[in-house]
């Protein structure tokens, strides 16, 4: 993702090349269609919807605010956390995720980035009556806290699985190249998807580990639950079939789309998509990497992807199953088909140069949506099309 404040598309880069048992539809007219939702944000990070079909739109200067019936609230905000967020660059409020049980306890939880008194990324709770508009911004309780040694890749999203624990993305730390190879580090949380427990507290910790994490009782930090990420860019899980998606943002060539499993490695700092990272052409992945389902190549704005959601929803049935993602800097937006964890189809549904996808959403219908981060808009996505491209 990249703006004149989202800097990172200077310095990531991961593209996508198709699989040779993939197939690759050229750039035709939209298959989709963009309905404004709501407009007038300020860079816009990410839509988030809670069971009484309100519609949170959170906003990368430390502000989230509420949409209901169309209309955009304001003043109070639903949350206005500005005096703690450091927003510059590819920082800021990042992420947002209701409690499984939201409607009944009130709790949710933030991702974002603090100067105080350090450059960290804080996953903080709060808690509202489910039914309020506003919510009280000195209510925080710091769940956790990572240290950040550059203000770029940040990760940032939040997310509950289906198994109730909650999910977080975690950037390598930025620079170039990884420099402290923190994705592949099992001691350091950089890099990495973790995995915790919001309901309970080990020790002095701010939630419990839950006992199945791949790294319990084997060394290293036990928070994590996959690695060898660069910068996770917006990660979902398919409601039908539970799996999680995410798009990492690359480097040097390569933008990629992977399926994240327990334990897994996806390569970083050595692997770049399939290929090998040609800043580091003998290093070596502890273990055997996992291969992306799909990667697509750096081209003069294709540079910086970010990761959708497999669509789910009724209104588009010929979509069913297809995972939608797009490209920050030139406004692509795609829909992959993959059967068994391979891709066999790469549809280029959409296209507009300024749209700068900043994050996908989806309701509780699996209706999708996407923000665009420098108009300050958020679209639902509608079909223009009765037929998904044919194999």
């Amino acid at each position: 993702m990249r703006s004149a404040s989202f800097v990172w598309l200077m310095t990531l880069a991961v593209a996508t090349l198709q699989p040779a048992c993939a197939r690759q539809t050229p750039e035709a007219p939209p298959a989709i269609g963009l309905e404004k939702v709501a407009g007038g944000l300020e860079h816009p990070t990410e839509v988030v919807f809670d069971p009484a079909g309100r519609m949170f739109v959170v906003e990368q200067h430390g502000r989230i605010r509420l949409v209901k019936n169309g209309q955009l609230d304001d003043k109070p905000y639903f949350l206005d956390i500005q005096k703690s967020v450091f927003d510059q660059g590819e920082c800021g409020l990042l992420g947002m995720a209701l409690h499984p049980d939201f409607a009944k306890n009130g709790l949710f939880y933030v991702n974002y980035t603090t100067k105080k008194p350090r450059l960290r990324t804080i996953v903080g709770e709060f808690h509202v009556d489910p039914q309020s508009d506003h919510c009280d911004a000195g209510a925080e309780r710091v769940v956790i806290a990572i240290d950040q040694p550059y203000a770029n890749h940040n990760g940032g999203q939040i997310k509950f699985g289906p198994d109730g624990m909650l999910y977080i993305g975690m950037g390598d730390g930025g620079s170039h190249d990884d420099p402290h190879n923190a994705s592949q580090d099992v001691h350091n949380l950089l890099g990495k998807i973790l995995r915790i427990d919001v309901n309970g507290r080990d020790g002095n910790l701010g939630y419990s580990i839950p006992k199945d994490n791949p790294l319990v009782g084997k060394g290293g930090r036990e928070e994590i639950w996959a690695g060898g990420l660069r910068n996770p860019w917006r990660f979902s899980f398919d409601t039908k079939t539970g799996e999680l998606w995410t798009g990492d943002v690359g480097q040097n060539d390569w933008e990629e789309i992977d399926i994240i499993i327990k334990g897994g490695n996806y390569g970083w700092r050595a692997r770049e998509g399939f290929h090998q990272n040609p800043q580091r052409e003998t290093e070596k992945v502890d273990g055997a990497a996992i291969d992306p389902v799909w990667e697509y190549p750096h081209k003069p704005r294709d540079l910086s992807i970010t990761g959708g959601y497999v669509y789910r929803g009724k209104v588009m049935p010929q979509w069913q199953g297809w995972y939608f993602y797009g490209d920050y800097a030139s406004g692509r937006i795609w829909a992959l088909k993959a059967e068994n964890g391979k891709a066999v189809e790469n549809k280029l549904v959409y296209h507009d140069w300024g749209l700068a996808p900043s994050s996908f959403g989806e309701d509780r219908a699996g209706e999708l949506y996407v923000c665009a981060h420098e108009r300050g808009i958020v679209f639902r996505i509608t079909s223009v099309g009765s037929e998904p491209p044919q194999k």
